[in-house]
Formats: structure tokens, sequence, C-alpha cells
């Protein structure tokens, strides 16, 4: 993660700005610094490398950032969104829930997939930067209240286990969905997963995460 401030020991908390041109400048120096990030590490990669890919200068840059860390840190906030929110709106929370359970997962997989080398960069760099392993655990922190709400509310519906704590429940297994997405997507990737290998990987989360809130199977025995 990015070096905490001088300040507090945290990164600034700056504004969007205000006007279309302000945003789509800032937008694009989030892009060529994912670009940039991406292909040569964090380490590695300088703040003339982002101006450059982003066709700017270093005093356009300081505009919008103070530094090589703020930007790294916007580019895990767009990724966290798009995992947050990677698209399960279509389907339906009253539906069976282990096809609901296989469609969050697939949208979850198909979402670290996309972000699979900022996840791989997120997880070394908070190992040498207190700031930014803060930022992981937050980000962490909002899959499992996510994931807790869920669990409770097929609690109430009588379809979950009710001794389980929702809040504990949830911390295990969504522990348990990132480290497998970690390690297939990241970990693995060098070693050329088949398509049949995503799809065991998917079912076998499925079939895990349902097993551990004993919930009936219905008709969806494939939990694809």
């Amino acid at each position: 993660m990015p070096a905490a401030s001088e300040s507090d020991g945290e990164l600034p908390d700056r504004e969007l700005p205000i006007t279309p041109r302000g945003l789509r400048t800032r937008s694009s120096l989030v892009s060529a610094a994912r670009r940039v990030f991406e292909e040569s590490g964090y380490l590695d990669s300088r703040l003339i490398d982002i101006t450059r890919a982003a066709r700017c200068s270093a005093g356009t840059f300081y505009t919008y950032f103070t530094s090589k860390e703020e930007i790294l840190a916007a580019v895990l906030e767009q990724a966290r969104d798009d995992m947050l929110h990677p698209g399960t709106e279509r389907v339906d929370p009253h539906e069976n829930p282990v096809a609901v359970i296989a469609a969050s997962n697939r949208a979850y997989f198909e979402a670290y997939q996309r972000n699979a080398k900022l996840m791989a960069l997120l997880e070394q760099v908070s190992n040498i930067d207190p700031e930014f392993r803060r930022l992981r655990r937050e980000r962490a922190d909002a899959f499992v209240r996510r994931n807790a709400r869920s669990i409770e509310s097929l609690q109430n519906r009588g379809l979950a286990d009710t001794a389980l704590d929702p809040l504990l429940a949830s911390r295990a297994l969504s522990s348990m969905i990132s480290r497998l997405a970690f390690n297939h997507f990241v970990v693995d990737a060098a070693g050329g997963r088949s398509a049949a290998d995503y799809e065991g990987l998917l079912e076998t989360a499925t079939r895990l995460w349902v097993n551990a809130l004993r919930l009936p199977r219905g008709d969806d025995e494939s939990a694809r």
C-alpha cells in the first residue's frame, strides 16, 4: 500500500474535480497509472512513466494527486468498486439461494480475473506499507459486511443455519473465496488454467458455501 503521509499517517482524501474536463483528466491519469503499475510493478513505476502514458505534464499530475502512493490508492479504489459491484444486481435475491450464491461467486471470480494483476500488486505492497495494509483490510471488511447481511437474510427466511453467527460465518466464507481467487488467478496464472478448471473452482466454492450454511439445494443440485 502507499506510504503514509507525514502529517497523520493516512493518505489524503482529496475531493474529485467538479468540471467534466477535470474528471476526464483525472480518469486518464488513473487509467494510465493502472497500465504502468500492471506492466512495471509498483516499486519500479515512476511518476514520469505515468505522465507519459497519460500524455500530460507533471504539473497536471500534481493538480489531481500528490504522489505515486495516492494515485495507486485511486487505482485500487476503482478496482474495489468493480469487484464489490460486479453486476449481480441482475440476480433476483428471492430466487433459489443456491442459484444466487453461484451467480454471485461467478460475478466475483470474473471481476477478480479482470483485476488479477492489481490484486497481486496489492498483496505485495500491503506487506511493506501499513497504510495500504489498512486499505486492504477495509476492502475485505466491505465484502464481509455485505455477505453477512445476505447470510442474516437467509437465516431470517428460515433457509440458513440459525446457529451460525452471520458475521463470523461471513468472515470465514469470504476469506475462503478470496484466497481461492488469489491462488487461481494470481498464483497459478502461469500454469494456464483451463475453462474446466474455472468451472470446477466455481462449483466447489459454491458447494462449500451452501454446505456451510446448510442451505436446501432444491432442484439446483449443480450449483452452476
